[in-house]
């Protein structure tokens, strides 16, 4: 290669000489630019930031929905827990206290099956008691 072909084209800047690019995302510090370009990038900072404000303030209200619902779960399951205690502790009673009617319903049941044996001899005493009194008719028309 020569040096002609190595060498890069410069082209001047109004006031600094030459530069590499001209396109307009290079910056000179004490360059004027152009009023236009400075509000549409004031303007897109200013959109990005409320933007951006608004991303954060609703990732922030969704942590205040998920602690709000956590605090109402943990208030209902509280209930729940003292609920379950009481339903607990009234069965424990329940049970207890059955169990004290437990010999008092067995005598209920022996008393219940000697009714049904008195009942069942009451009727054989009735039937034995017609039966005797067809045959003491019979006698007493002879």
């Amino acid at each position: 290669m020569s040096g002609e072909e190595e060498r890069v084209e410069f082209m001047d800047s109004p006031k600094r000489g030459p530069t590499l690019s001209t396109s307009t995302s290079s910056f000179e510090a004490l360059d004027p630019h152009d009023p236009n370009l400075s509000q549409l990038a004031n303007k897109m900072f200013s959109k990005t930031s409320e933007y951006l404000y608004g991303e954060l303030t609703s990732t922030l209200d969704d942590y205040r929905l998920l602690e709000n619902m956590n605090q109402v779960v943990i208030t209902k399951y509280s209930d729940m827990k003292h609920l379950a205690v009481n339903v607990k502790k009234s069965m424990l009673d329940l049970n207890d206290r059955y169990n004290t009617l437990i010999p008092l319903l067995e005598q209920i049941d022996q008393i219940e099956d000697s009714i049904i044996k008195l009942e069942q001899a009451a009727y054989k005493l009735d039937s034995y008691s017609k039966r005797l009194e067809t045959k003491f008719k019979d006698l007493e028309k002879r």
